[in-house]
């Protein structure tokens, strides 16, 4: 059977006026509960890779929403605790023809972002854990935010846990206090043996530009990272141009100490809602390379799940493996 991966950070409730309507001007708002690790917990539930939530929710209908809205998703919720606060908003104006899209957070003051390391059953929940998924949002909250991502990182390597790192560098959060990005983001990754970033992320963690715009270039960026990260053993990345706001083509790659595979561009057009498309990436990535897949194999699911949540509305995707295997590039049409 396979052992859980267990994913810690914030959730969030996400409100969208319809595409095309500004949010000043907006009379309705559709809502989704997601968050990037949430995101992640929920594809992998999905693809059949067992996965569970640890965060901290208010004891109020959102809180218990969001909850309940795991455990929907056949995520395991039992480590999640109900304390002060709120839950987290964040607004979505989503792109349209050549208006790009705009995202307004209304998070400070939430359930998480006060919540201390204490507060979380890190053992417990790591218990049966083949491995812990966080990001950098996390500590961007602020420094609250440092303490639980240095305190999650530290219970999993106190278990023998690896360690998943996905970059999602957010300036605007990082922007709002005194922070130190790199510093911080530097420690966190150290620990870690599963890396997702590209060469912006890695311009970041080291100091330099790092070029990335061929593949020869992206290997070297990534032995640059294995250089600088002796615990690093796997950096999954995406690539991304952007034709217009309902086309974009995608590429992916994986690279370990001694091997790499870049997937072929995947044409993604009619997109519906790409917010979430980085977390199924990551998701398809983990549920593959857990099962001991070739790389191949690993960068293909990483970018087909990326590819499919385009057409999904919310911040997350619910796929079966069935889906992924049929997936095909040129077949949007209707199945009977």
């Amino acid at each position: 059977m396979a052992r859980t991966v267990v994913c810690f950070g914030e959730m969030l409730m996400r409100l969208s006026p319809p595409a095309g309507k500004p949010l000043s001007r907006a009379t309705a708002l559709d809502m989704h509960f997601g968050g990037a690790e949430a995101n992640v917990a929920v594809a992998l539930a999905s693809l059949g890779t067992p996965a569970r939530m640890l965060t901290a929710l208010p004891d109020n209908a959102p809180g218990h929403g969001a909850k309940a809205a795991l455990g929907a998703a056949g995520v395991d919720t039992r480590h999640v605790p109900f304390s002060p606060g709120r839950l987290g908003l964040y607004f979505l104006e989503p792109p349209a023809g050549p208006r790009a899209g705009q995202v307004t957070y209304d998070r400070a003051g939430s359930a998480f972002s006060l919540a201390s390391p204490s507060q979380f059953a890190f053992d417990d929940a790591l218990q049966d854990a083949s491995l812990l998924h966080v990001s950098g949002i996390t500590p961007a909250l602020g420094p609250a935010g440092v303490a639980l991502a240095r305190a999650a990182i530290a219970a999993a390597k106190a278990a023998g846990v690896p360690i998943s790192f996905d970059g999602n560098y957010r300036g605007n959060l990082w922007q709002s206090w005194d922070s130190d990005p790199r510093a911080i983001l530097h420690g966190l990754v150290a620990d870690a043996t599963i890396l997702f970033g590209n060469h912006r992320d890695l311009s970041l963690l080291l100091g330099r530009e790092i070029p990335g715009d061929a593949p020869e270039r992206r290997r070297k960026a990534a032995e640059a990272a294995f250089a600088e990260f002796p615990r690093l053993a796997l950096l999954a990345s995406t690539d991304r141009l952007v034709v217009d706001a309902g086309h974009h083509r995608l590429s992916a790659r994986v690279d370990t100490r001694d091997d790499s595979w870049q997937a072929d561009e995947l044409p993604v057009s009619g997109i519906i809602d790409r917010i979430g498309s980085g977390d199924a990436f990551a998701a398809g990535v983990l549920h593959r390379h857990l099962a001991g897949a070739p790389l191949r194999s690993v960068a293909d699911a990483g970018l087909v799940l990326a590819a499919l949540k385009h057409g999904v509305s919310g911040d997350s995707i619910a796929a079966s493996e069935a889906e992924l295997a049929a997936f095909r590039p040129d077949g949007a049409d209707v199945r009977r």
